[in-house]
């Protein structure tokens, strides 16, 4: 009896050697990665085309390397558009997937965060913060401060919890939570900002901008045209004929009298066009005249 109890002993000792052996040697969850999949509405998760289940997922033992991630709603009623992005999950830390699925990809919107070593370790208790965003160009502001343009490099930030928040006239603003792990990590934040079907695109106000720039400017022309003037020298007849045309083959339109002065808009050939009065004008001939 004793002799059995030894072995068996031994048999459950050699179980659990097994075990520990397969769970710490060879799986090595020390070196595995995480991630956390959320979206809105409720979507089925494929990660390498591998169906694994639907939002919210989790999963704590990943293989670090490269993976592709396809989001599609559920229900046959939804008019939500499918999502699928690449992702990088690393050793010890988390990658982190959010998703707003609209009824197309640019009324859409979502995060991707992604924990990283630092190539060098800082002085301080700090580690930086990585961002992209879709459109670039997004004004980044960390805590409420204003940092700058996307894409961007947030240097020496503080160890903890911070407020990350991104803003382009003609999309909807997105704030998010992230946390710097430890000293001498990078979290890498990747964003997709939802058009604002409400508001004015940046494209239309550059747009309007532009047109209320070249009305100016052709205001501006015309004042400056409406400035130049002549005065009518004496003539053989007493008077100088306006012209429809400058020619002395077009059509007669008016006289005007020696000493009288005229603005004039346009030069050609020696003749010059003047407004005699309201929206009606006329041609002159330069040898008649004097440019004021």
């Amino acid at each position: 009896m004793k002799r059995k109890m030894i072995v068996l002993g031994a048999l459950v000792g050699a179980f659990v050697l097994f075990v520990l052996a397969r769970f710490f040697i060879f799986d090595s969850p020390s070196a595995t990665g995480r991630i956390e999949i959320l979206s809105s509405p409720t979507a089925g998760v494929f990660i390498n085309d591998v169906g694994v289940g639907k939002t919210p997922y989790k999963d704590w033992f990943v293989e670090p390397g490269e993976y592709s991630i396809r989001l599609i709603p559920e229900g046959e009623e939804t008019e939500s558009v499918a999502w699928e992005g690449k992702v990088s999950i690393h050793a010890h830390t988390l990658t982190y997937v959010s998703r707003e699925m609209g009824t197309s990809a640019i009324t859409s919107a979502g995060e991707i965060l992604t924990v990283v070593k630092m190539d060098s370790k800082p002085s301080g208790e700090t580690g930086e913060v990585e961002l992209v965003t879709d459109p670039p160009g997004a004004i980044v502001f960390l805590n409420n401060e204003e940092k700058g343009v996307a894409p961007l490099i947030l240097q020496d930030v503080p160890v903890g919890e911070h407020e990350l928040a991104v803003y382009l006239p003609g999309f909807f603003r997105r704030t998010k939570k992230i946390k710097v792990p430890k000293k001498g990590f990078r979290v890498q934040v990747s964003i997709h900002m939802a058009l604002d079907k409400t508001h004015k695109t940046l494209e239309e106000e550059l747009k309007k901008a532009a047109i209320e720039a070249t009305k100016e400017a052709e205001l501006a022309k015309k004042e400056e045209v409406n400035t130049k003037t002549l005065t009518i020298l004496d003539t053989p007849t007493g008077f100088l004929n306006v012209r429809a045309e400058p020619s002395v083959s077009g059509d007669k339109v008016a006289e005007v009298t020696p000493g009288e002065e005229y603005t004039y808009s346009e030069e050609d050939g020696g003749w010059y066009k003047i407004l005699l009065g309201g929206e009606e004008n006329g041609w002159v001939h330069g040898d008649y005249v004097t440019l004021n």
